[in-house]
């Protein structure tokens, strides 16, 4: 899968009862018609043939090609990525829509294997790459602008190449790939199949993280304690995964001989080290200024003398708990989006009338929210677990900035379509930006107005300050799997040694919070992924401080920027708008948009 699914800002989708009114549902046949579809067979067929070709044509040969001959290799390996591409986003979605039935399970798993045993013989395409001479690939690219165009792809795969292993120790690791999503699959069954009762009502994850929202603190701590007594009776089984999958990134990391365990991500982010760390560290020390004077605030809204960790995403007393229903939660963003320029509402209209979102929570359906990009020659589809909050419709505004971001780079084709993690949230957190300043802007008291602004420095807190903690987590617990196995207690106290640092003096942490690594799908997904989400915060803060400038032709250069996908690295990209994310700078630019809300917030106590 290309992409993960996103947490619902950690904790949490949204919640509430009541008539949502007509959720909608993905139609899934604009990939397949069904697992036994005509078109499914006829694609397998095509793949397992077309990948023994492909290697019959080529392998042992890539030095030697012409310009013109590497460029119909590259398509060829495009075509292949695409249909591969479309068999597994099919299986995948179908999974995820119910992750606890057998079939779709094995399903998913059986098209994994294919998949792996057919694309096993074209690991030497990238391997080979690596072996193509830095001059001739350059005398190649100026000779043909059709191969010219691919540049960032060969750039990328060559980034690699110090790390490279042998031709037969890499396809090993190609058909062993299979075990490591077998861990994965274990940890989202696991996930899915948890029941918790809360005051004698039977939920699964998202029902019962939805509680922490609830606006009875009573309800919250009740949810928050039964979390942490379920995760508790499964703590042996996450930290067998953990364990596993922390140390099978270490063997491969010191195989690869790479530097660090975070080295792969950045690779494949496109992102400097440099980069990554400018940021920690702005986020780092920009804590007091941010989570814990937000914190501070929260508590004396809340009137507590200190705030417990069922607090921490509770609704302000004056909040309005009315659920806001599936119609208007679409007129809201597409009122947002068509304000900042119609061609974007136009591209997310579809999404709404053909089937791309899949709404409901439903029993075994996976939790959280993510946009899946499929294919270039399909459309993404989006998944919520939508329960009426206002939040929910944040997380809405963000999953289809992520559909039609994903729509607009699908003219770069399968190899190109792609944007690395850092980028891959500007249109997502940007929709979010929109749709709130127009909810904003639409506020009658100033309680609205305070409402909102807490919601939204709470959602950003969240983006940023939560997330580059768990990256520090993720850290420590890769660093010290690589001492010995960790016991559930080691990484407990992993766990706990980034929550107050990051959260502040307001809170006190109730006994069992110590498990709640056990639940977030990244850590096991995709390491360290999670500082994407405050780098693209932080850039589209940036960006957002120049559109509110009024910088002429910004609509243009931002659809530009979209329809670039993963062509050019951030800092083309970034180079229109005046910014650079090399910067350090540039992420207190980003940083300072969220104490500004947090200053009026401050100014409305008086």
């Amino acid at each position: 899968m290309r992409d993960l699914p996103y947490p619902v800002r950690d904790a949490n989708a949204a919640g509430g009862t009541g008539d949502l009114g007509n959720l909608p549902e993905w139609d899934l046949t604009d990939l397949y018609s069904s697992e036994e579809a005509p078109e499914l067979d006829r694609d397998l067929e095509w793949l397992e043939g077309e990948c023994a070709a492909f290697a019959a044509d080529y392998e042992g040969k890539l030095a030697d090609l012409d310009a013109e001959s590497l460029l119909n290799c590259v398509q060829r390996n495009e075509k292949i990525n695409s249909i591969a591409g479309r068999i597994m986003s099919f299986a995948g979605l179908r999974y995820y829509q119910l992750t606890t039935d057998a079939e779709r399970a094995k399903f998913l798993s059986d098209m994994q294997e294919k998949i792996t045993v057919f694309t096993t013989p074209l690991v030497f395409f990238t391997l080979e790459i690596n072996r193509i001479d830095d001059d001739a690939l350059k005398a190649h690219f100026d000779t043909n602008a059709d191969l010219a165009r691919y540049e960032p792809v060969f750039r990328r795969i060559r980034a690699m190449k110090p790390y490279q292993l042998s031709d037969e120790l890499e396809k090993f690791l190609h058909d062993l790939g299979v075990v490591g999503d077998a861990w994965e699959r274990l940890f989202d069954e696991t996930i899915a199949g948890l029941t918790f009762t809360v005051d004698g009502e039977e939920l699964n994850i998202e029902g019962t993280l939805n509680l922490l929202t609830e606006q009875n603190r009573s309800k919250r701590e009740a949810a928050s304690r039964e979390l942490a007594s379920v995760f508790q009776d499964n703590i042996k089984t996450f930290a067998r995964v953990h364990n596993t999958q922390a140390k099978e990134k270490e063997i491969i990391d010191r195989w690869r001989k790479m530097p660090t365990a975070q080295t792969g991500r950045h690779l494949s982010n496109d992102v400097e080290p440099e980069v990554v760390e400018a940021l920690r560290e702005a986020v780092v020390a920009a804590y007091p200024k941010l989570s814990h004077r937000y914190y501070e605030l929260k508590r004396k809204w809340l009137g507590l003398d200190v705030m417990q960790v069922w607090d921490r995403n509770a609704p302000l007393p004056m909040e309005d708990t009315r659920i806001v229903g599936w119609n208007e939660a679409e007129k809201t963003v597409m009122e947002a989006y068509n304000a900042f320029d119609p061609r974007m509402g136009e591209i997310a209209s579809p999404f709404f009338s053909k089937g791309w979102i899949d709404a409901a929570v439903k029993p075994g359906k996976a939790p959280g929210a993510f946009a899946h990009p499929t294919v270039t020659e399909v459309h993404p589809y989006v998944m919520l677990n939508y329960l009426g909050k206002p939040r929910d419709v944040m997380t809405l505004a963000h999953e289809l900035g992520h559909g039609v971001h994903q729509v607009l780079a699908a003219d770069q084709g399968e190899m190109l379509s792609s944007t690395p993690l850092t980028l891959a949230e500007t249109a997502s957190v940007f929709g979010e930006m929109l749709t709130f300043r127009k909810m904003l802007d639409q506020a009658e008291t100033p309680e609205q107005r305070k409402v909102l602004l807490a919601g939204k420095v709470e959602d950003m807190i969240n983006t940023v300050v939560r997330q580059i903690a768990f990256y520090d987590f993720e850290c420590k617990l890769h660093a010290a799997r690589r001492e010995g196995e960790l016991t559930p207690d080691d990484i407990n106290a992993l766990w706990m040694s980034v929550q107050a640092e990051s959260l502040g003096p307001a809170f006190e942490f109730m006994e069992g919070y110590e498990t709640f690594w056990a639940y977030i799908p990244h850590f096991v997904h995709s390491p360290f992924y999670v500082y994407a989400y405050a780098f693209g915060d932080g850039l589209v803060n940036a960006l957002y401080s120049v559109y509110e400038s009024g910088a002429e032709g910004f609509e243009d250069k931002y659809f530009e920027m979209l329809r670039a996908g993963g062509s050019k690295h951030h800092k083309e990209l970034l180079a229109p708008f005046g910014l650079d994310a090399s910067d350090p700078k540039f992420w207190d630019k980003g940083l300072s948009m969220i104490s500004g809300f947090i200053d009026e917030l401050e100014a409305m106590e008086g």
